[in-house]
């Protein structure tokens, strides 16, 4: 009934945003006299925050057209190379004949889309063979086309790996990190000889025992029956995945504004007064973040609560208990080089829970273990903005070239 509610709040909201709608235009248009007065900028303003703040967000597009290599710039243009029901491989080709390092960049599954990384791909792109893993929206995916869980997010990322090849080079961005481990663990055991030549794990929940955040004390703080009661719905019938478990994306939306309730109300009433003052620059910003912020898609039930008990509450992979279909994850028979990024600031994974993963690893040789911690970061700008295009990110590219050969 969740979902159902949700989906009537939604139809009730589109009388509003219409006349949200209407009035923006009326107090913005030319021809209205009050259109320059405070009061009609004013209205224009309040008008736009009620229509965005009404309307539905669907999956963005990257939009990334070209990129600088060498000093030249070039088209770039997106490539979907594998399909799965749950998510592709996609690659944004290069329009140059420069060899660069190939990058396999595992997007998070946790509510936002691939496209969260929009500014990670495009700091990446000049001096790499970017590619990432573009998850599906489960509400969109047929009962048909079976479930997805923890186990297939492994098997889907060594699948991925398999197909670049022996040279690429893994970057996982927050929830990834764990699963990405594991598929590492699993080839080097099998001395798969399509490995990664590196891994480069970003502010991501290997040990949450270590500096606990809120979201890890609610995993910790609430029973898995409590979430398949409170957090776990079926997808209403108007969509291709209709009757399919689902963790909403609306609510791990609902959950991170929560989390920085009064950042974001600051945020809109900023806009307020962009809005009114004329401030186009700052207004674009505002818009083009929320956006991406506010389009969110659902997780498979049974992917949310595997990950919940195996990462959040038992935390199998650094106990070195995980076992996923059969198969061992022993993260000691690891030996391609690791590098972990977190951020001084980050209340989604805390500090030390990314690094952790150095202990789990003691058969990489010690150069081939970096560790960076970025001052006065929270987790989005680990991997998106200024500090992440100038200090981060600099960081990896050296990485992954010193381990190129």
């Amino acid at each position: 009934m969740l979902y159902y509610a949700y989906e009537l709040q939604r139809q009730l909201a589109q009388p509003v945003r219409l006349w949200a709608n209407a009035l923006e235009e009326v107090y913005s248009s030319p021809y209205n006299p009050w259109a320059d007065t405070w009061f009609g900028k004013s209205m224009a303003a309040g008008s736009e925050i009620v229509k965005r703040l009404t309307q539905n967000y669907g999956k963005p597009a990257f939009g990334l057209k070209t990129t600088e290599v060498g000093n030249e710039q070039v088209a770039v243009n997106e490539e979907i190379l594998l399909r799965k029901p749950f998510g592709q491989l996609v690659r944004f080709r290069r329009d140059t004949i420069q060899k660069d390092p190939k990058v396999l960049l595992v997007a998070p599954m946790s509510g936002h889309y691939a496209t969260l990384l929009r500014g990670t791909v495009e700091a990446l792109l000049p001096d790499h063979d970017v590619h990432i893993t573009d998850w599906i929206d489960a509400k969109e995916v047929p009962l048909t086309d079976g479930n997805f869980d923890l186990d297939d997010y492994i098997d889907y990322i060594i699948e991925f790996c398999r197909y670049l090849g022996p040279d690429v080079h893994v970057i996982a961005v927050c929830q990834p990190s764990v699963p990405v481990m594991a598929a590492a663990a699993l080839m080097a055991e099998a001395k798969d000889p399509r490995q990664p030549r590196s891994i480069t794990l970003m502010g991501g929940p290997i040990d949450t025992r270590v500096s606990p955040t809120v979201p890890d004390d609610l995993a910790m703080r609430n029973s898995m029956m409590w979430f398949r009661q409170n957090v776990i719905s079926s997808v209403p019938f108007n969509y291709p995945g209709a009757m399919r478990r689902v963790y909403p994306g609306f609510l791990q939306l609902t959950s991170f504004i929560s989390m920085n309730f009064d950042r974001h109300v600051n945020a809109h009433m900023r806009q307020f007064e962009h809005l009114v003052k004329g401030a186009d620059v700052q207004s674009e910003q505002h818009r083009a973040f929320y956006d991406e912020y506010l389009a969110v898609m659902d997780l498979s039930a049974e992917f949310y609560l595997q990950t919940i008990q195996i990462v959040f509450k038992e935390h199998q992979l650094p106990r070195g208990v995980w076992v996923s279909r059969g198969r061992k994850i022993d993260p000691s028979f690891i030996e391609t080089a690791l590098m972990t990024v977190e951020g001084e600031l980050d209340d989604i994974s805390g500090v030390g829970q990314t690094k952790a993963a150095h202990a789990l690893t003691p058969n990489i040789p010690g150069a081939r273990h970096v560790h960076w911690e970025q001052p006065r970061v929270g987790h989005y700008g680990i991997f998106n903005g200024r500090k992440w295009r100038e200090q981060i990110m600099p960081r990896i590219r050296d990485f992954i070239r010193a381990n190129e050969a």
